[in-house]
């Protein structure tokens, strides 16, 4: 457990303290779950009822909402990131130890930097370079060739293929596979015959991957991430494909190859993305977006049709598939109106 005084936080926050600052802060929770030791937040307004039975030993809020705290208070000007840096403060993530299994498997020649971390039953091939402080989880593989960047950080069973380059300070949740062949085939006859995917995963500095996100290398050229990316878990990123700086992609988003996204995009999860398209910077696209045409403005985007009752539903599709039909009987009545008015 982690302890701290408030007027440590405080300070961290560089945030103004209401009330006694001996207060001992054990944890982070919830303005609905908090108890004596914890230390929340009100974000939003909507919740500032709660604040009267919520039972934390303190609260980070904006100085408008002081006048309906009842215990010690931290204000800042924005409580949601002054959360997410206590929260880092106090984070209870095991430390990973920085030694060398034995049960690990490593290349002759593969060169490690200063103080690396490598799990049970990690194999690293030959010519691996791996920089300071680099962590790999056990039941890792690290293929052939591949440059991993100072500080790292590998969970247990990822897999990375053969000549894959990650950055610095990036961090790669469990079960992420990068540097597989992407879905490249051309049809001879009726036959599929598999196409070589000889390009590479480039992955730029401080980079999070999601669980179980696959990342294909590219067939000729390279597949690029570019630096700040975080993706969350569960996506499928093709071959090719090229994200920019500092664009977020949530959980279940499928990219084509060759698509080329902007930087600082956000895309919400369940999207679908066309391939051999391109999208600006700065687009957001909301959840379940199918994306089958070039975006060359920045902005928010959408498509798909929100849940409804079942037959509101069925009545709404129905008239989809007549909407062929509707617009014939539209342009009809406007040509005749047309005529009408010309008289």
């Amino acid at each position: 457990m982690i302890a701290m005084r408030l007027v440590d936080l405080a300070r961290q926050l560089n945030a103004k303290l209401y009330g006694d600052e001996n207060i001992i802060i054990t944890g982070v929770a919830s303005i609905n779950n908090a108890s004596i030791g914890h230390i929340t937040f009100l974000k939003d307004q909507r919740c500032i009822n709660q604040l009267s039975s919520c039972r934390a030993s303190a609260v980070i809020l904006s100085k408008n909402n002081l006048i309906f705290c009842r215990a010690a208070a931290l204000v800042v000007k924005d409580p949601y990131i002054a959360y997410v840096k206590i929260a880092q403060l106090m984070d209870t993530t095991p430390k990973p130890e920085k030694n060398i299994a034995s049960e690990a498997i490593i290349s002759s020649d593969a060169i490690l930097g200063q103080r690396v971390g490598i799990g049970a039953n990690v194999v690293i091939e030959s010519g691996v370079i791996l920089g300071d402080d680099v962590i790999i989880g056990p039941g890792s593989f690290i293929g052939k060739k591949t440059k991993i960047g100072t500080g790292t950080r590998l969970w247990a069973n990822v897999t990375i293929y053969h000549e894959v380059e990650i950055g610095k300070f990036c961090l790669i949740q469990s079960g992420a596979i990068i540097g597989s062949d992407g879905f490249g085939y051309v049809n001879d006859h009726g036959v599929w015959v598999k196409i070589p995917h000889l390009g590479k995963v480039k992955i730029g500095d401080n980079v999070e991957i999601g669980a179980c996100t696959t990342i294909d290398r590219g067939t000729l050229d390279d597949t690029k991430i570019g630096n700040g990316v975080i993706i969350d878990n569960q996506c499928q990123i093709a071959h090719n494909v090229i994200i920019g700086a500092h664009t977020a992609i949530a959980g279940g988003v499928i990219m084509a190859g060759s698509l080329t996204v902007g930087s600082y995009c956000m895309i919400g999860g369940a999207s679908v993305i066309n391939g051999h398209i391109n999208i600006c910077d700065r687009v957001t696209i909301t959840g379940m977006g199918m994306v089958i045409k070039p975006i060359t403005q920045p902005g928010i985007y959408s498509s798909g049709i929100p849940v409804k009752p079942n037959t509101i539903w069925w009545k709404t599709a129905a008239l989809i598939v007549r909407i062929g039909s509707i617009n014939k009987r539209v342009k009809t009545i406007e040509q005749k109106l047309k005529k009408l008015l010309c008289l």
